[in-house]
């Protein structure tokens, strides 16, 4: 029996005035898989993912989501839906602890009672701990250093409990020993069984962390495919790598 995938794109492009930044791009995603999208600067990945979680509309194609389309749904509607999202540039609730700075999102789509912000919290908790935060529960989470933020960008994610995640560029800025860190927490973000499209420039994260790669070159996907042949194809060494090999 043929799984529905739990993403779906068919025909995406996006247009700004005359500059195409996303040119009929089709991929899916299937429950428990993750996805990992690379491509040079510019390449139009970031836009893509906006386009998937709403903050951007389609010039043309379409964006289902366990079978049903959601091009005409609001970001916030989406994100009810299950479909997650971390940014670029971490913007922790400034003057909110760790600790309620993931209860925000758990409380999302939520009442605001006493009771619900006391199940939140003890949901953040969990996060706290998965992500090895606990000791920072009652620090501002503005005063936490760089490898402690994307762990809490995860960890805000993650409590809005999405069915698909949508990662960019988490390691920006991060040195190799960081980068490790963060990488253990993407995978106990995957072991949860949520499917996941990861934006990143890093090659050894994407090698430990995809199942499947997908490379987009002047806003256009030029192959798909397993990690091992992708990075191998001569298309993506002079695209993404910048260089051919003799």
């Amino acid at each position: 029996m043929k799984t529905t995938p739990i993403l779906e794109i068919r025909g995406l492009s996006k247009r700004f005035g005359g500059l195409v930044a996303v040119s009929d791009v089709n991929f899916s995603i299937a429950p428990g898989e993750t996805l990992g999208l690379i491509g040079p600067n510019g390449a139009g990945k970031t836009t893509l993912v906006s386009l998937i979680s709403g903050s951007i509309t389609p010039t043309t194609g379409d964006i289902l989501f366990e079978g049903a389309s959601i091009r005409h749904l609001p970001a916030f509607q989406r994100a009810r839906a299950g479909i997650g999202r971390t940014f670029q540039i971490m913007k922790p609730f400034p003057g909110l602890s760790v600790l309620d700075n993931i209860a925000v999102g758990a409380l999302f789509g939520t009442s605001t009672t006493a009771k619900a912000l006391q199940t939140a919290r003890e949901e953040a908790r969990e996060w706290l701990e998965l992500m090895e935060l606990q000791h920072h529960a009652d620090q501002r989470a503005d005063e936490l250093g760089g490898p402690d933020r994307k762990r809490l960008e995860l960890a805000k994610a993650m409590a809005m409990k999405p069915k698909l995640l949508l990662l960019d560029e988490v390691m920006a800025g991060l040195n190799h020993a960081e980068i490790d860190d963060v990488i253990e927490a993407i995978k106990k973000v995957r072991r949860t069984g949520i499917s996941v499209l990861v934006i990143e420039h890093v090659i050894k994260v994407i090698q430990r962390l995809s199942d499947r790669l997908l490379v987009l070159h002047h806003g256009q996907q030029i192959i798909e495919g397993k990690p091992e042949e992708v990075l191998e194809d001569p298309r993506v060494i002079e695209a993404y790598l910048g260089r051919r090999r003799a």
